[in-house]
């Protein structure tokens, strides 16, 4: 990427507070052509190596699931995010986001977990914060697939309280080791890997990273846990019983694990995200095929109407995500182009980077994890009763599905995280909802769009009241409740919803009116658009609705309804979204596949 993405949104946020119509996003019609000819070699080795295998490496076949991992290996893919001259590819953010969709497009969620660790949280640390040295004797083995990396931070008393992890490690009296003690659990890669990443207290209360090597003396690995879904991947606790671990496998400082935890999480957080989008495109697709298929009634029931409906709001709640996954990856990586690559402390500062985005981060696991949920049970639903049957490839999928929603922090905290940073950015001052909303009055005074060129002009000035809207409840929650919003989770909860739709939807919106296509594709995308657009509206009119009533208990003061009334009426669009969805489910069925 040579040239930015956004000059002027070097931090999170400030979507809010901006025009959309000053918005221009990195989407997928921006890859480059390196980023084109990643994306259809991952696709083409997922179509021809994985997708194959689904059900045998879902019998936790590991040497099946480690041959195909080093084969990723001997194509570069697993260095995607590691330096050259550790055996890495050095490319940028996109390309990661890109490869981890692809791999899941090989429709075993397992082995897009087992791939996903090594890539992401088993060895991002080391690139992160690992001395040179550490770097040269793990990462090149890592990036070939030779040796398996796993990353333990869960414990059996400390799941989404990761501070409160009790595995401690004391230095011994020569300084030349420490010695571990603890527990972790529901380690991915933990039965397979060779080098792990464990978070540890030093002095009791000095969260520290370590890199423990299999075979490490007081080191045992427990036994597969027998889970719901991603059978194929390996997942197991790890025990510590006075293990001896050299003091120079310390990861950056003493004290320094939680920007390990946290820069690993926020990294995970958009990779979930890309991976939902995948895994997603491969279900639509399926499920589009049977659909064309199955006859009922003597028609395909692709021709019922409700089937339509279906098809038609995966397609759209796909297409969203889509786009907030990589206007997500596009600022991060906007941000780490301004970073000194020279610089001894350049990795330190691309995590910090990326931290700027952690809201949007978290709103990418969510929305993405979410839009999995619901587009995987729906396709269910629509193969009926065959839905059901592990020989047809739903039952695995949807049980594979659930836990996406609990890892990478469970989307409770993810919902915290998100209200809780954006706090953050107010109270800061890194955001400014009082001189957003000086202009509240001026704002409600202009008049209505006219009829225009610009077919979604309606969603824009639709949004534009909605960013206001959420504005004002906003700072009417931080007025009531000050810092103590954090402890009302259902408000907290609500107000990182709205936060979602409007970043999702000014996405969507940004990324169609930047969309040039010959296929046919932009005018449906424009109806996409439209689609969510009106039904996102509704979701924040609602949302606003039960924080304000939480707020004001119930009786909005006069010096705010007139606004809030204007503001609602505003957002409710006269959108005929049936109709809609008929004509994208038309579409669809014409391309046989996602086409976007």
């Amino acid at each position: 990427m040579n040239e930015p993405i956004l000059t002027s949104m070097k931090t999170g946020g400030q979507w809010l507070v901006s025009s959309v119509s000053d918005t221009t996003i990195f989407c997928r019609e921006s890859f480059t052509n390196d980023h084109k000819d990643i994306e259809n070699m991952v696709k083409e080795f997922a179509k021809d190596r994985i997708y194959p295998n689904v059900e045998a490496i879902d019998k936790l076949d590991k040497d099946l699931s480690l041959t195909i991992l080093r084969e990723m290996g001997e194509l570069g893919l697993i260095g995607v995010d590691t330096p050259e001259e550790y055996g890495g590819s050095g490319l940028d953010k996109i390309t990661s986001c890109i490869v981890t969709e692809g791999v899941s497009q090989g429709g075993s969620a397992s082995f897009s977990c087992t791939f996903g660790v090594q890539t992401g949280i088993g060895s991002m640390g080391i690139v992160f914060f690992g001395t040179p040295e550490q770097k040269k004797k793990y990462l090149p083995k890592l990036m070939t697939g030779e040796w398996v990396g796993a990353y333990g931070l869960t414990e059996p008393s400390s799941g989404s309280d990761a501070l409160a992890a009790k595995t401690t490690a004391i230095l011994s009296n020569d300084g030349s080791h420490y010695i571990i003690n603890g527990e972790k659990q529901f380690i991915s890669n933990g039965g397979w890997a060779d080098i792990y990443t464990i978070l540890a207290q030093v002095e009791g209360d000095k969260f520290s990273g370590f890199i423990i090597e299999r075979g490490t003396e007081g080191f045992e690995i427990g036994a597969e846990e027998k889970k719901m879904g991603m059978k194929g991947s390996s997942t197991t606790s790890l025990k510590f019983t006075n293990a001896i671990v050299p003091a120079e496998n310390l990861l950056y400082d003493v004290g320094k694990g939680a920007a390990i935890a946290f820069n690993a999480l926020n990294i995970g957080r958009y990779k979930l995200g890309a991976a939902s989008v995948g895994g997603i495109k491969l279900a639509l697709e399926v499920t589009i095929n049977y659909t064309l298929e199955r006859r009922q009634f003597g028609q395909p029931i692709a021709r019922f109407d409700a089937m339509r409906g279906k098809i038609a709001d995966i397609s759209v709640r796909l297409f969203a995500a889509d786009a907030m996954l990589y206007r997500t990856v596009g600022l991060i990586q906007d941000a780490i182009d301004d970073l000194d690559k020279d610089d001894p402390d350049y990795y330190k500062k691309m995590g910090e980077a990326t931290e700027r985005f952690a809201v949007e981060a978290s709103m990418v696991k969510v929305f993405g994890s979410e839009t999995s949920d619901i587009s995987i049970d729906t396709c269910l639903q629509i193969f009926g009763g065959y839905g059901f049957i592990e020989e047809y490839p739903m039952a695995m999928a949807y049980r594979d599905d659930r836990i996406n929603s609990i890892w990478e922090g469970t989307n409770e905290i993810n919902r915290m995280i998100i209200t809780g940073y954006m706090m953050k950015k107010v109270l800061m001052e890194e955001l400014s909802l009082r001189n957003y909303l000086k202009e509240m009055q001026d704002f409600l005074s202009q008049s209505l769009p006219k009829i225009s060129d610009d077919p979604l002009s309606l969603e824009k000035y639709g949004l534009e009241n909605a960013k206001r809207l959420t504005a004002l409840v906003f700072h009417e929650a931080l007025c009531e409740y000050g810092q103590d919003l954090k402890h009302e989770q259902q408000l907290g909860e609500a107000l990182a919803d709205i936060f979602t739709e409007i970043y999702t939807m000014e996405s969507v919106i940004a990324r169609v009116s930047q969309i040039q296509s010959a296929n046919g594709a932009s005018s449906m995308s424009c109806v996409i658009a439209r689609i969510y657009a009106a039904e996102s509206l509704l979701k924040v009119k609602s949302l606003s609705k039960r924080c304000l009533n939480k707020i004001f208990r119930e009786s909005i003061p006069n010096n705010h309804l007139e606004s809030i009334q204007q503001l609602e009426s505003r957002i409710t669009l006269q959108t005929d979204i049936i109709s809609l969805k008929q004509e994208l489910a038309d579409f669809m069925y014409t391309k046989n596949k996602y086409p976007f």
